[in-house]
């Protein structure tokens, strides 16, 4: 009996051990090369406590996020019921990966970054009391940054979050002229003159496809650069004769990569099976507008951060291709000599092969089913 349970629990365990892997295998698409970094406590500019409909009151501050890098970038909170943590790994994310879909985010992200490129600090305190003089608006003894940033702040609730200011007491203390500041720039920043910045703004570094293959004597691509710096470094690992080229077959350095260029890998005719891959660093702004989400929200959920202004910062991203011997019987179907990426759709940034563990869990798989078939064996004999 004992011999038996024994098998029955490790065929159990091995299959369990599968589908943890199996389940863990998704966590692998996370975007390599993304900016990352946490809020550091006091690093920003905090504005006035303000009212909201409903009789809610926040503080309103453009918080100080660091990179990995050591760069700082100048962010407003986009969910606004939801605890800023500062000690959650911040992870710039497409607008797309907003935490809750059903958020007014979703809808009004352009609305948002219109806010944000208007709004203070993308415009200083004198520049927005200039733009509202214009308007016919009288500010009381000028634009102070602590009413910029209250009211920039506010316009992005209003249109994350869906809540609006107290008109009738803006500020929880009596300054009635301060007031009347905050809710001029907010009337401005949400009002007709914000018909929206639709167009996301682009990563500082990617490369799509992360991963593609073909065969010898192919060229396999393209895989397209968006960026917003300059290009510092193109790293490749490739074996002999293999290289990095453009459409034409001509080789490519550095200098000449940029926003929009398309690479390929040229394979020779008389290659063997092998794999390889290339690395790009740039320095560049992280646009204004970029989403930065909680590493671990899933489990813990941290305030979603957007960029209102940003240092330079240097990123990375690669990308992997693999390829078969002429005349051998590719795994899946070849690039051309034109170059393309086995007509699959433009997949994510990985820094971790999603084949390897699924590999492993299928194989945990079989051994925990020879398992139990053995078990059930011995107990017919």
């Amino acid at each position: 009996m004992h011999g038996r349970s024994g098998l029955v629990k490790g065929g159990i365990a091995v299959l369990a051990a599968a589908a943890a892997v199996l389940v863990a295998a998704p966590a692998a698409n996370a975007d390599d090369g993304a900016a990352q970094g946490k809020v550091i406590p006091k690093s920003g500019t905090e504005g006035f406590s303000v009212n909201l409909e409903g009789g809610t009151s926040f503080v309103t501050e453009l918080f100080g996020l660091k990179l990995s890098d050591g760069s700082m970038l100048k962010m407003y909170c986009v969910e606004i019921d939801t605890d800023l943590r500062t000690d959650q790994t911040m992870v710039e994310q497409p607008w797309t990966k907003y935490p809750n879909p059903k958020s007014p985010f979703t809808k009004n992200s352009d609305k948002i970054n219109w806010v944000l490129h208007e709004g203070y600090p993308a415009n200083d305190a004198a520049a927005l009391q200039s733009t509202l003089g214009k308007k016919g608006v009288t500010l009381h003894d000028g634009l102070s940054e602590q009413e910029a940033v209250t009211a920039t702040q506010a316009a992005v609730w209003h249109f994350s979050d869906g809540k609006n200011i107290n008109r009738d007491k803006p500020l929880p203390y009596e300054n009635a002229d301060a007031s009347a500041d905050v809710l001029a720039l907010y009337d401005y920043l949400t009002g007709s003159a914000n018909t929206g910045i639709g167009q996301q703004p682009k990563p500082t570094l990617s490369v799509t496809p992360a991963k593609a293959d073909g065969a010898a004597g192919t060229r396999i691509g393209p895989f397209t650069v968006a960026t917003t710096g300059d290009v510092t470094d193109l790293a490749s690992q490739l074996p002999e004769g293999v290289k990095l080229t453009d459409a034409n077959g001509d080789a490519l350095k550095t200098g000449d990569v940029k926003d929009g260029t398309k690479l390929y890998v040229d394979i020779p005719k008389d290659a063997k099976d092998g794999t390889g891959q290339f690395v790009l660093k740039a320095v560049g702004h992280l646009d204004t507008g970029r989403l930065f989400v909680g590493e671990n929200y899933a489990k813990q959920p941290a305030q979603s951060l957007i960029v209102a202004q940003s240092e330079k910062t240097q990123v990375s991203a690669n990308a992997s291709v693999s390829w078969t011997a002429a005349g051998a019987v590719p795994t899946t179907a070849p690039s051309t000599p034109a170059g393309n990426n086995s007509g699959q759709a433009p997949l994510a940034n990985t820094g971790v092969d999603a084949s390897l563990p699924i590999g492993i869990g299928a194989a945990l798989v079989l051994g925990g089913g020879a398992m139990l078939l053995l078990v059930r064996r011995r107990r017919s004999a």
